[in-house]
């Protein structure tokens, strides 16, 4: 995986929780997913912020590839763990194995932690730096920070924001230390950051039966409309028009098959009064019409 997610930040069919909201952090993103198999590819957006993965429990056989491209195949188990910072978005899918799911621990570390680790290790004139790609890697002190980040934050009924906070700061130091590339210096990519998409596309979830609104959209990433949509394209690959019409759809195609709701009343939840309107955009994007997707054996 490379992914997401947290801002991940595309929609997941995943059981997931926000770690990072249990205390008062922005340079540390934290989420927890239990994934289900996938077959369908599933976007995941590029975001400013590098990403670590790790594999806290169950096994994957995980596909991956640049838009367009190739899928590389990588067998992942507990304490396996994925490193990316790239500058495009790319599709997934993954198929548990010896279960139903496997977990997933999403890290994103700000700029500012990669930047001070940085000049602390390189000297105060250091730039911004990259790093690696690593796909399925084994790390025990990335392991045990991470697993310390995850306890700290599920298990602590009060937890200590310091504590997380200095976790980060020793796992950003070993990483710059250990998987830093050599040949990626300088300016860095003008990308929206990883919290900022995320409270974009919960707003775009919590507003699915409204118009679409770019206006408010901007607002909550604090940036211009032009600058916005610029920023927001480069991440998913999708104008956030156009990704906004996919949460419709990933939202009635759950419904479609997890409710026994009318199609009518599924199409008003998901902000289209007109049946015909509905079936004709879901056709569009899913590929078939919205009964023949519940009842595929009718198709």
């Amino acid at each position: 995986m490379r992914i997401p997610a947290e801002a991940m930040l595309q929609y997941m069919p995943s059981e997931q929780l926000a770690l990072s909201q249990r205390v008062a952090l922005k340079d540390v993103v934290l989420h927890l997913f239990t994934h289900h198999s996938v077959t369908d590819p599933l976007l995941v957006p590029a975001v400013a912020e590098p990403l670590l993965v790790m594999v806290l429990s169950g096994s994957a056989i995980v596909e991956e590839r640049v838009l367009g491209g190739e899928w590389e195949v990588t067998q992942v188990q507990a304490g396996n763990f994925y490193l990316t910072s790239t500058a495009l978005p790319y599709e997934m899918r993954w198929q548990a194995r010896g279960g139903d799911t496997f977990e997933v621990l999403h890290l994103y570390l700000a700029h500012s932690l990669i930047d001070h680790a940085s000049r602390h290790l390189l000297g105060s004139q250091a730039g911004p730096i990259g790093f690696l790609d690593i796909s399925g890697g084994r790390d025990d002190l990335v392991w045990m920070l991470l697993e310390q980040m995850r306890l700290e934050l599920i298990e602590r009924r009060e937890p200590s924001s310091l504590f997380v906070r200095s976790l980060a700061q020793a796992l950003t130091v070993h990483l710059v230390r250990t998987y830093r590339d050599p040949e990626v210096m300088g300016r860095r990519s003008n990308a929206l950051q990883a919290y900022k998409l995320r409270r974009v596309i919960d707003l775009m979830n919590q507003r699915l039966a409204e118009a679409f609104c770019l206006v408010d959209l901007a607002e909550a990433a604090q940036l211009s409309e032009y600058h916005f949509s610029r920023l927001f394209k480069r991440a998913t690959g999708l104008s956030p028009s156009q990704y906004f019409i996919h949460l419709r759809m990933d939202r009635a195609r759950q419904l479609l098959l997890d409710t026994d709701r009318s199609i009518i009343d599924i199409g008003m939840e998901v902000g289209y009064s007109s049946p015909s309107h509905f079936s004709q955009v879901f056709r569009a994007k899913v590929g078939t019409t919205p009964s023949a997707y519940r009842s595929p054996e009718h198709s």
